[in-house]
C-alpha cells in the first residue's frame, strides 16, 4: 500500500500532462518560427543578391564578349582581304565604300587604316548617326578631308579639313610596337558633334609579300556600354560599372559619364572622384588593396550612406590585352524591407496563436479528462473482477464509442482473433499476387523506359544533326553561289590583263616590277584552278549537309512519301568514318543493289533509325571478325556489306542488309529481338537497338523484320513494309 501511494504521488495529473507540454511545444514552435523566419530572410537576401549579381554578371560578360569581339574580328577579315590582294589600299574610292558598307552593317564608331607612308582613310560615325569618310595625305597640316556621303556610300562634299598624323596616335604606335593585334589606349576627344570616347582595336596589315603596309583600327563608342549597363534589370539604387586597372572609369549604369569637360577638353574620370557616392565608396575600398591585385571574383559587403550594399568584383580579360574590372552593387534594403515586414507579421500571428491555443487547451483538457477518468474507474473495477460496469455517456462521440466497445470487449475478443487469423491468410495471398504483378510491371516499365530513352536519344540526335546541317547550309550556299560570280569576275580580269599585255607589250618599269613580284603568269594559270578546287569542295560540303538533313528528317513526324534510297545513302554517309580504311584494316566495301522502288509511305526518321541500328551491328560484326585476321587476309577476302532493295508482289518494299562478318548462332538468333539482349561486351550496347527496330517495323509500319545468319559466314536482315498505308 505504501508503494502504491508513492507511485501515485509521483505521477502527474492528466490535465497537467495535456496542457503543459502543449503550451511548451507551441511556445518553442513560435520562438523557432520567429528565429528561422529572420534567419531565412537574411539567407534569402544573400542568396537573392548573389543570384541577381551572378545573372547580371553573366549578361555583362556575354555582352562584352559579343560586343568587343566585333572590332577584332572585322580587323582580321579586312587585314586578310588586304593580304590576299582582295582590297587595294591605294584604291581610295573603293576602300572608302567598303568601309562605309561595314559601318552600315555594324554599330561601330570608326573603321580606318593608317599607312606607313603617313596616308590613310577611314569611315566614321562621330555623331552616332551620319557616316562620313576621312581621307588624308602625309603632307601636314590640314592634310585630312572629311566627306559627306550619300545613301550609296559615294562622297558628295567636303565637310571639314583638319590635321592628322598617324605616327602620333596610340592606335597606330601601340600595335606597331607590339607587332600583333591589340586594344590601344582608350581615346578621347571633344568634336563639334559631341564628346568622343572610344576603345580602338588595332592590328598590323601586310601585303601579299608580307611587307608591312600600316595599321588598321576599328573603334567602338564606350558611351554605348553605359547605355547597356543602364538597361540591366537591377535595383534603381544599385550600380554596375567598368574600371580600368588604374581605377579609371570606363562605363557605368548611373547618369554620370566616365569623363569631365575641363576647358572644352575631355578628361577621364577616376572612380574615386566620381560624384556618385556608391561608385566612389566602392572604388576607395578597392583602392586600399590595389585595383591590380584583384585576380578572381571577389564578394564583400560595404556600408554606403548608412545602407549595406552587396558588392561583386569580377576581372574581365580578352586575348587582345583588355584587362578590366566589372563591379556590381546591390543594396540590402531592396530586399529586406518586405522580408522584415513579413517576419514581424509572422511573429505576431504566432504569438496570437499561442495565447488562443493555450486557452483552448485548458478547456479541451478538462472536457476530455472527465470521461477518461470514468473509463479508468470502470476498468479498475473490471480488473478486480466486477464485470457489471457501465460508463455514462459523455459529450464526445469518440469516447462514447470507446465506452460501448469497452462494454462488449470480452464478447468480441474471440471473434476478433478468429477474424484476424483469417485476414492474415488472405493478406499473405494478396501480397504474393501483388508481388508477382509488381515484378511483371517493373520489367515492363524497365523495357518501356529504355525504349523511351533510346527514342529520345535518336530524337535529340536528329535535332542536333538537323540544326548543324541548317547552320552549315546557309554559309556554304552563300559561298557556293558566289563562286560562280567570282570565277566569272576573275576570268574577266584575267582576259583584261591578257588583252592589255597584247596591246601594250612594253609596259612601264613599275608595272613590270609589280608583275614579277606577284608572279603574274603563275597567278593567271593557278587562280582558275584554285577556284575550281573551291567549287569542288563546296559541292562536297553541300552533299554532306544534304545527307545529314535527309537522315535527321526532324520535321517528318507523320507518314510521308519518301525515297527509301535517300535514307539508306544518308545513313551510309553518316557512318562513312567507320567504313573508310584505317591503318589496321582496309575499307569496308558497300555493295548497293538498288531496284526500281517507288516512293514509300513511312515514318522516315524512325526507318532511318532502323537502318542505322542494322548497319552499326554489321560494322561491329565485321570489325570483330577483322581482329582475328591480318591486314593481308582482310585485303584478300575483304569485309563487305550488301544492300538490296526490291518490290515484292507489287505491295511490299523489301530491304535486305547482309554482311560477311562473324555471324550469329541459332540460339542467339531466336533472342535477337528480345529487349536488353546483346552479344556485345558490357558498355558497348544496351540490347535495345534491335528490339526498338523490330517494334518500329512491326508496330509502326505493319511490316516484318527477320534475321538469317550462319556462324562464321555472315548475317542478313530482311525488312518488309507495305508501300502504302492500308486503311482498315
Amino acid at each position: 500500500m505504501k508503494t502504491h501511494y508513492l507511485s501515485k504521488a509521483k505521477a502527474l495529473p492528466l490535465q497537467i500532462v495535456l496542457i503543459v507540454p502543449f503550451v511548451i511545444q507551441i511556445f518553442a514552435a513560435v520562438s523557432l518560427v520567429g528565429y528561422l523566419s529572420f534567419k531565412n530572410g537574411q539567407r534569402a537576401v544573400n542568396d537573392l543578391a548573389g543570384q541577381l549579381m551572378d545573372r547580371s554578371s553573366d549578361v555583362v560578360d556575354e555582352h562584352l564578349k559579343s560586343h568587343l569581339s566585333i572590332p577584332q574580328t572585322l580587323n582580321q577579315i579586312n587585314a586578310d582581304a588586304i593580304h590576299r590582294g582582295i582590297l587595294n589600299v591605294r584604291d581610295r574610292q573603293t576602300l572608302g565604300k567598303y568601309f562605309w558598307d561595314q559601318m552600315q552593317a555594324y554599330d561601330l564608331t570608326y573603321i580606318g587604316i593608317g599607312l606607313t607612308t603617313g596616308e590613310g582613310l577611314g569611315a566614321a560615325r562621330y555623331d552616332g548617326k551620319t557616316i562620313t569618310i576621312d581621307d588624308w595625305t602625309a603632307k601636314l597640316p590640314n592634310n585630312i578631308s572629311t566627306y559627306a556621303t550619300d545613301n550609296q556610300g559615294n562622297r558628295t562634299q567636303v565637310n571639314a579639313k583638319w590635321t592628322w598624323n598617324n605616327f602620333s596616335e596610340s592606335w597606330y604606335t601601340q600595335p606597331m610596337a607590339a607587332g600583333k593585334p591589340i586594344w590601344a589606349k582608350i581615346y578621347t576627344a571633344n568634336f563639334p558633334t559631341g564628346p568622343y570616347i572610344t576603345a580602338s582595336a588595332s592590328r598590323p596589315i601586310y601585303d601579299s609579300q608580307n611587307r608591312l603596309l600600316g595599321m588598321i583600327a576599328t573603334d567602338i563608342h564606350l558611351l554605348k556600354l553605359s547605355d547597356f549597363l543602364r538597361s540591366l534589370d537591377i535595383s534603381k539604387s544599385g550600380r554596375v560599372f567598368l574600371l580600368e586597372r588604374d581605377g579609371t572609369l570606363i562605363a557605368s549604369s548611373g547618369t554620370e559619364k566616365p569623363f569631365v569637360l575641363v576647358n572644352q577638353k575631355i578628361r577621364r574620370l577616376q572612380a574615386i572622384n566620381s560624384s556618385d557616392p556608391i561608385i566612389q565608396n566602392i572604388a576607395r575600398h578597392l583602392q586600399t588593396s590595389g585595383f591590380g591585385s584583384i585576380t578572381q571574383d571577389t564578394d564583400f559587403q560595404l556600408e554606403v550612406q548608412g545602407k549595406r550594399h552587396f558588392v561583386n568584383v569580377i576581372p574581365w580579360r580578352d586575348k587582345y590585352g583588355l584587362d578590366w574590372l566589372v563591379v556590381m552593387s546591390v543594396p540590402e534594403n531592396t530586399f529586406m524591407a518586405q522580408i522584415n515586414a513579413n517576419t514581424q507579421t509572422t511573429i505576431a500571428l504566432c504569438l496570437g496563436a499561442l495565447v488562443v491555443a493555450s486557452v483552448m487547451g485548458v478547456f479541451t483538457s478538462h472536457w476530455i479528462v472527465r470521461p477518461i477518468l470514468r473509463l479508468n474507474w470502470a476498468s479498475e473495477a473490471m480488473a478486480s473482477g466486477n464485470l457489471n460496469q457501465t460508463v455514462k455517456i459523455s459529450g464526445i462521440r469518440e469516447l462514447n464509442t470507446l465506452s460501448n466497445s469497452f462494454n462488449y470487449m470480452a464478447g468480441q475478443l474471440h471473434e476478433s482473433f478468429t477474424a484476424l487469423e483469417k485476414s492474415k491468410e488472405e493478406l499473405e495471398e494478396r501480397v504474393e499476387e501483388r508481388t508477382t504483378e509488381l515484378k511483371n510491371t517493373l520489367e515492363e516499365l524497365r523495357r518501356t523506359q529504355s525504349q523511351v530513352i533510346q527514342s529520345e536519344k535518336m530524337s535529340s540526335l536528329g535535332q542536333l544533326v538537323a540544326g548543324v546541317a541548317h547552320e552549315i547550309n546557309n554559309p556554304v550556299n552563300f559561298i557556293h553561289g558566289n563562286l560562280d560570280h567570282i570565277q566569272e569576275y576573275t576570268q574577266n580580269l584575267l582576259e583584261f590583263v591578257q588583252l592589255y599585255q597584247q596591246h601594250n607589250p612594253n609596259p612601264i618599269p613599275e608595272i613590270e616590277i609589280a608583275a614579277e613580284d606577284m608572279d603574274l603568269e603563275f597567278l593567271q594559270s593557278d587562280l582558275p584552278k584554285l577556284l575550281s578546287s573551291m567549287k569542288v569542295g563546296t559541292d562536297r560540303i553541300r552533299q554532306i549537309v544534304l545527307s545529314l538533313r535527309n537522315f535527321s528528317r526532324i520535321d517528318e513526324a507523320e507518314f510521308k512519301n519518301v525515297d527509301i534510297h535517300e535514307g539508306i545513302d544518308s545513313t551510309l554517309m553518316i557512318l562513312q568514318h567507320r567504313l573508310k580504311a584505317k591503318p589496321e584494316q582496309p575499307e569496308i566495301e558497300v555493295i548497293k543493289d538498288y531496284g526500281t522502288v517507288p516512293p514509300v509511305e513511312c515514318y522516315a526518321g524512325q526507318l532511318n533509325q532502323v537502318f542505322m541500328n542494322i548497319l552499326v551491328n554489321a560494322i561491329d560484326a565485321l570489325e570483330e571478325n577483322n581482329t582475328k585476321r591480318t591486314y593481308q587476309e582482310i585485303k584478300d577476302n575483304p569485309s563487305q556489306i550488301k544492300i538490296r532493295t526490291s518490290v515484292v508482289n507489287s505491295m511490299w518494299l523489301e530491304v535486305a542488309i547482309a554482311d560477311n562478318g562473324v555471324g550469329i548462332s541459332k540460339e542467339f538468333q531466336q533472342r535477337i529481338f528480345d529487349p536488353f539482349f546483346t552479344t556485345k561486351p558490357i558498355g558497348k550496347g544496351t540490347g535495345m537497338g534491335m528490339s526498338i527496330s523490330y517494334q518500329i517495323i512491326t508496330e509502326k509500319h505493319g511490316g516484318k523484320l527477320e534475321c538469317f545468319s550462319t556462324p562464321g559466314k555472315g548475317t542478313e536482315f530482311i525488312i518488309q513494309i507495305p508501300l502504302r498505308v492500308r486503311n482498315d
